[in-house]
């Protein structure tokens, strides 16, 4: 097992978490996952929360309050920490890895609505996104 595989168990220690998985931005690949997605592969949904996460980070809506041109392209620039997206049944989770990967890496954390507790998902994923720094 992987260090970053040890860390997305981690996440995966919280109440309702279904499945995670650390994403590179730029091209949806899967650096590493555990459980089980809903619908398809963990590379088809990864390539899916790509388009979300890139959208989070390249569009000036979204930028920090510092960057007044919105013109960042990887995570650590552009202020967004985080996603957050609510369907009837998950909450999911992008946490951004201020890390220096060539256009960015994320951790996907879905978590069954009725049993999860997103307060404690972002805290949780915050901590796991700095250990992946050093992974």
């Amino acid at each position: 097992m992987s260090a970053m595989e040890d860390h997305l168990h981690e996440a995966m220690a919280l109440p309702g978490a279904r499945n995670a998985a650390v994403v590179e931005c730029a091209t949806g690949f899967v650096l590493a996952a555990v459980g089980a997605t809903p619908r398809g592969s963990a590379d088809e949904t990864a390539v899916e929360t790509a388009e979300l996460a890139r959208m989070a980070i390249e569009h000036a809506a979204f930028a920090g309050g510092d960057d007044p041109g919105g013109s960042a392209h990887r995570p650590g620039d552009s202020g967004v920490e985080d996603v957050i997206v609510t369907t009837r049944t998950a909450y999911h989770v992008l946490r951004f890895v201020d890390a220096a990967f060539d256009g960015g890496v994320f951790v996907h954390l879905r978590l069954d609505r009725s049993t999860g507790n997103l307060a404690l998902a972002r805290i949780r994923m915050r901590s796991v996104a700095e250990r992946l720094v050093g992974a």
